[in-house]
């Protein structure tokens, strides 16, 4: 089963099953995982569900998309290299998924 591994700013982790063809963000609140807002539920219109992708794990994501990328300079926290929108990273077979959210979404 797929698995995605959340961090907190402060480090606690909290690794989940996930399912496939679910999305990073919708896995979170399903789980309760602290840190993921999910205003908007997904549909791509708040940015509250921003993560930092592990480094290591960059490469095995689909490249984002033209609006995802527009999203991602509206976030609370400032945009890195890394960062992405969990609303739009759907769980694939076999993935193991790293990622930590910022210190706020709002």
């Amino acid at each position: 089963m797929p698995k995605v591994t959340y961090t907190e700013t402060a480090g606690n982790c909290r690794t989940v099953d996930a399912n496939v063809g679910d999305s990073v963000m919708e896995s979170a609140v399903r789980n309760g995982v602290p840190g993921i807002v999910a205003e908007c539920g997904g549909s791509l219109s708040c940015a509250t569900c921003h993560v930092y992708v592990e480094e290591a794990d960059l490469a095995s994501l689909p490249p984002m998309g033209e609006m995802e990328d527009e999203m991602l300079w509206g976030t609370a926290e400032d945009r890195r290299p890394n960062s992405r929108l969990s609303c739009q990273l759907k769980v694939a077979d076999g993935m193991d998924l790293r990622v930590t959210t910022p210190a706020t979404q709002v």
